[in-house]
């Protein structure tokens, strides 16, 4: 019995040292990392471009028309689709046959082109 008793005190300081330890850390951090959740302006950052050419600008819609490469961060095929415009800007910049770079997001369930630029 002096055994299991002896087990248990020293499971008991151990495991108050750690708390202990965590508590008087000076600079509040964990030992380990915490995922971060990327922003919609972190996105756009970080996610690829894909190439493009314009098909259709439609300004009453705010929705550019676009066949497409492959869109890596969405797993999308090449295709000619509707794409929403995050800034309305975008449908003054280009025209149809307009070769184009464009970064494109998920926002609130609809495919958005957030970054764009003509190519020469």
């Amino acid at each position: 019995m002096n055994t299991r008793l002896t087990g248990i005190l020293v499971l008991a300081l151990a495991t108050g040292t750690a708390v202990a330890g965590q508590a008087t850390d000076p600079t509040a951090q964990h030992a380990h990392d915490h995922a971060t959740v990327p922003t919609a302006a972190s996105a756009a950052v970080t996610a690829p471009q894909t190439e493009g050419e314009i098909r259709k600008v439609d300004v009453a819609a705010q929705k550019l028309t676009v066949k497409h490469g492959r869109i890596e961060n969405l797993g999308m095929s090449p295709m000619t689709m509707v794409f929403r415009v995050k800034d309305p800007a975008f449908l003054t910049q280009v025209k149809p046959g307009d070769q184009v770079k464009m970064t494109v997001e998920r926002i609130e369930g609809a495919l958005t082109i957030v970054a764009l630029q003509r190519v020469p």
